[in-house]
């Protein structure tokens, strides 16, 4: 398809008008040789966001998502990259797994599909599992998801061996001996009944890795930083030399532990919402380069796994919809950092760790984009969702930065323009 986009601001470049043609950003054509002209008012074109971090639950818990629908959902929110970590059933740990992803990514063809695989078998902490057979069939990635690479021995194994196969490790830090709780530990938990998760659960794992990895001079990638110690410890890192990135999520430069008062269980995530402490060291973290990217941490639900107990609820919310929005309204409108920064860390950054050569905006670079508009506030609506899940704390939110077209390889896969 032939698309020239027409009337826009364009991140970063003295441009107005863009050219797509057979799938990459062209030099102009003339009107009548385009399939598609969309006057864009004044929106801005960005690159497509990439999302180092969802879940599309497919295979084995389509009743919660499918790829089809966790796609869409992310072209929703201007993603046009996402990679989705193992917890499927099958576990995605070997290479069967990653190509029948793959597949179904490729027949949906809402967003480009990077599986992570399994850092362990069947995600147990106990044997490794087939990195270089999943590299070869399409993983970017390794991560053993929500547990931790269970031992510092297994950890080791782990990095010496993706090493070999220049495939990123990316950890969920948390001490399991801790981790008995269902929201953050402290005065909240302990006034409402709720058993609490310190944050020295996640603070010790987070030391762990890096010390493995300057003992070891290789790279790990820390996921969902929620703790003020956990920014603190990195950005030391950081200033030794470690190779170490992290990145964090919406919820956490959003939300503190107080949402948890009325039980509503679509604030249970893990790691838990912290302290304002926390939340605003996250902040700083974002502001001065400590923390890498901002991803979702996708993780939709089907109802009954939330409404139920606080307590025997599923942790996770979904995030492709809200996120870009969050970012912006929090961070931008705020003038904590710029949109570039915004782009950065949603964009640039999680394509660089995970190598996946995306974000480009010039002629011949791969035509993914997002349009959002930055200068109107919207109301969110869960119930205009594209995702299956409806588990999202965000409902009724007043925001800035929808995306309001989304296109992929020269496809357009998103569109709500009005």
């Amino acid at each position: 398809m032939n698309i020239i986009l027409k009337n826009c601001k364009v991140l970063n470049k003295n441009v107005s008008t863009l050219y797509i043609k057979d799938g990459v950003f062209c030099d102009a054509f003339d009107d009548k040789d385009a399939d598609r002209t969309v006057d864009l008012e004044g929106k801005t074109v960005i690159p497509g966001l990439v999302d180092m971090h969802c879940h599309l639950r497919e295979p084995g818990y389509e009743y919660r998502e499918t790829i089809a629908t966790g796609t869409a959902s992310a072209a929703k929110g201007g993603f046009t990259s996402v990679c989705p970590m193992p917890n499927t059933n099958p576990v995605c740990d070997n290479a069967a797994v990653v190509s029948g992803i793959l597949k179904k990514a490729k027949d949906a063809g809402f967003a480009r599909v990077y599986p992570i695989g399994a850092a362990s078998k069947g995600l147990q902490g106990k044997e490794l599992a087939e990195m270089g057979l999943m590299k070869e069939a399409g993983a970017v990635a390794i991560s053993d998801d929500g547990k931790p690479i269970a031992t510092a021995e297994l950890l080791r194994k782990v990095l010496e061996y993706t090493s070999d196969f220049d495939l990123p490790v990316l950890n969920h830090c948390e001490e399991m001996t801790l981790a008995d709780g269902a929201m953050n530990e402290g005065a909240v938990s302990t006034s409402i009944g709720i058993r609490g998760i310190p944050t020295a659960a996640e603070d010790i794992m987070i030391a762990r890795d890096i010390i493995m990895a300057e003992y070891l001079g290789l790279p790990i990638h820390i996921c969902h930083v929620s703790t003020k110690g956990g920014v603190r410890m990195i950005r030391d890192a950081k200033a030794r030399g470690v190779k170490v990135t992290c990145e964090t999520c919406p919820h956490y430069f959003t939300l503190t532990e107080d949402k948890c008062i009325d039980y509503d269980s679509n604030y249970k995530m893990n790691p838990p919402l912290r302290k304002e402490e926390d939340r605003l060291a996250i902040i700083e973290g974002l502001k001065d380069g400590t923390i890498d990217c901002i991803v979702t941490d996708h993780a939709p639900h089907h109802q009954d796994e939330k409404c139920v107990e606080f307590s025997l609820a599923n942790n996770g919310i979904v995030g492709f919809e809200t996120a870009f929005a969050l970012g912006y309204t929090y961070l931008v409108k705020e003038n904590i950092i710029t949109l570039e920064k915004l782009i950065e860390l949603m964009c640039y950054n999680p394509s660089r760790i995970l190598k996946l050569g995306r974000g480009g905006l010039d002629i011949g670079d791969d035509a993914d984009l997002a349009v959002v508009d930055i200068d109107n506030e919207f109301i969110f609506d869960k119930n205009t969702m594209l995702t299956k899940g409806r588990n999202t704390p965000y409902d009724g939110y007043k925001l800035y930065g929808e995306p309001v077209l989304t296109i992929m390889g020269g496809n357009i896969t998103y569109e709500k323009l009005c």
